[in-house]
């Protein structure tokens, strides 16, 4: 029977402990799943981070992480975010489209030498990939993308989102 894997994003507020990250990492490649994106990042409050992680899991075991480590698993309509740094091949006769590309995705031209431009660019994941997709024909000298980071929508916030699974855990065993 074949299994069944699912794009999820995942979000964890931890306390700004050593070791915390690598717990949380070998929890999830201790099941034999991949991380296919990872960002840890200070909060509103200094002595806890948030760590936003998208896997690629089956539903079952996605349950059983949460349960285990509090996580929120954020809906399809969070504010999902990438940064992207690439260096495209540019010559005198493509620099002119190059700059027309980078100014429809809002993105930065950061570096410019006679034969590479270095584009800093932001925002969701489709977005950074069509910019890519584009940018490809041009030639694709260097990239590195940052781990994508995410946000749910609206006021309510991660931590209104624990506190009030801790209130229904007291209920429950109260």
């Amino acid at each position: 029977m074949a299994t069944s894997l699912n794009t999820h994003v995942l979000s964890v507020l931890v306390q700004n402990k050593p070791g915390v990250l690598a717990r949380i990492a070998g929890l999830i490649s201790r099941r034999g799943y991949n991380i296919e994106s990872l960002a840890v990042g200070p909060t509103e409050s200094p002595e806890m981070s948030r760590i936003t992680l998208q896997v690629n899991v089956e539903d079952v075991v996605l349950e059983q992480i949460i349960k285990q480590l509090k996580i929120v698993e954020l809906e399809d309509s969070a504010i999902r975010r990438e940064l992207v740094l690439v260096k495209v091949k540019a010559t005198a006769e493509t620099r002119g489209q190059l700059i027309e590309i980078i100014g429809l995705f809002g993105a930065k031209a950061v570096d410019l030498t006679s034969e590479v431009i270095t584009v800093e660019a932001t925002g969701s994941p489709a977005k950074l990939a069509a910019l890519l997709e584009l940018f490809e024909p041009y030639g694709i000298r260097e990239l590195v993308q940052s781990g994508l980071v995410a946000l749910g929508r609206g006021n309510r916030s991660l931590t209104d989102r624990n506190q009030r699974t801790e209130r229904l855990k007291a209920v429950r065993t109260g």
